[in-house]
């Protein structure tokens, strides 16, 4: 049997705290989502942390490290992913179109990293471009990514490259040749999200066919494409990615929790013959780095 790495997106930075009493937002309701997710078989824990008061974004360290603690403590053994987008929402101002207006949430490179560096998790994302995202534009400027990226690799901690769009996947190939990028690079398709690539098997193999030949993928897919993304990608050979941070529903009315999205997941892999990687199996495969348990590179 083939195996896949399954990542739990647990809670993520939307406004989805008020659409569904399941999404975590306390420290420890996004620990017990991740454990939980774990314990119903995900690899992967993909970790943002919102502010306890108002459920939206938090950039707070100490939100941070209350969530990557209490997962460490529980040695319940899965990767941990922390976000590295940060602050990157810019919403033009109609009077003072070069200041951010309203809405605004902007963090530099180094602001953005700081969860990373002072965590050390064996995974972080990197989101490799500038996109319109729903009625915002989420920007991550090139320079600056090249910042992250180096301050990623120093760390010694796996940088997922995530392409919202077909020129992320472009960019995200340039830091591989600058050497940016350490071992064989990890990948995430990032599907159907307004206004970036669309959520279908053509986008898939558009960007799976230009990979660099020792790369590794992954795909997922927002709102109701989240299962059929999972199939889809698997039997390509790419990994996948579920979680209540792209999709708040089991089927259609019924709210999910992040551990049912999971189990739901392995059923669909399951009855196509395919498995899922434990979190040893996969630190194996893509040569990630335990620093909660002192190794390094």
């Amino acid at each position: 049997m083939s195996k896949v790495l399954l990542t739990a997106a647990v809670t993520g930075a939307g406004d989805t705290a008020s659409k569904s009493q399941h999404v975590p937002v306390t420290p420890k309701e996004i620990a017990e989502a991740a454990i939980e997710s774990a314990k119903a078989g995900a690899t992967v824990a993909h970790i943002h942390a919102r502010d306890p008061k108002t459920g939206g974004i938090s950039h707070n360290i100490d939100h941070y490290r209350e969530i990557v603690d209490r997962i460490r403590d529980s040695e319940t053994d899965v990767i941990i992913n922390i976000t590295s987008g940060g602050g990157g929402d810019f919403i033009p101002s109609l009077s003072t179109p070069a200041a951010g207006g309203d809405g605004t949430d902007m963090q530099t490179p180094k602001e953005r990293h700081q969860p990373v560096g002072e965590l050390l998790p064996e995974m972080c994302t990197l989101d490799c471009g500038s996109v319109n995202f729903g009625d915002m534009v989420y920007m991550s400027p090139t320079d600056w990514l090249r910042e992250q990226a180096k301050l990623i690799q120093q760390a010694g901690v796996k940088p997922e490259l995530e392409c919202f769009d077909t020129g992320h996947l472009r960019f995200a190939k340039q830091l591989i040749n600058e050497g940016l990028i350490d071992g064989d690079p990890m990948f995430q398709f990032c599907l159907g999200i307004p206004w970036g690539a669309e959520a279908d098997v053509e986008t898939i193999l558009y960007m799976k066919n230009r990979l660099p030949e020792n790369a590794h993928w992954s795909a997922f897919g927002i709102g109701r494409m989240q299962l059929p993304i999972v199939a889809q990608a698997a039997m390509l050979g790419g990994n996948v990615r579920v979680g209540l941070e792209d999709n708040l529903y089991l089927s259609k009315g019924v709210m999910a929790r992040n551990d049912q999205l999971v189990e739901k997941a392995i059923n669909l892999l399951d009855s196509n013959g395919i498995g899922v990687l434990t979190p040893q199996e996969a630190r194996e495969k893509f040569g990630l780095i335990n620093h909660s348990k002192g190794e390094r590179r």
